[in-house]
């Protein structure tokens, strides 16, 4: 159900774009020119069929939007805390975990010792 509706969306924004694409401008166009009175006595037929288009593709857009978020919604409801059971027995809490205690670093050899004695030094 969800993904017929999802499938349905999506056709309905993609074609509010193309309807809303195809709509002339009426405004200053952003300042670039256009606009004035060029556009005054156009066929306003074609402009009342696609304002009216746009309004009805909006408003299905709108109402599958809510669905959606509804049809998403029932499946992963959150629970009451009041419908949740209470635990039987007292919480004891957990035990402590062990200090993690690093390595000992290897034992340190002595250098080793001449195998002869040294001479005393004659003068």
């Amino acid at each position: 159900m969800i993904i017929l509706l999802l499938a349905i969306h999506i056709l309905i924004a993609i074609s509010l774009v193309g309807v809303v694409l195809l709509q002339k401008s009426e405004g200053g166009a952003l300042g670039m020119g256009g606009g004035g009175m060029s556009g005054f006595m156009t066929g306003r037929s074609t402009a009342n069929l696609l304002t009216r288009v746009t309004a009805i593709l909006a408003a299905a857009f709108m109402t599958t939007s809510v669905l959606l978020v509804v049809l998403h919604n029932r499946d992963h409801a959150p629970r009451s805390i009041l419908e949740q059971s209470a635990p039987v027995g007292p919480i004891t809490p957990a035990a402590p975990a062990a200090p993690i205690v690093p390595a000992a670093p290897p034992p340190q050899t002595p250098p080793a010792e001449p195998t002869q004695p040294s001479a005393p030094l004659a003068r």
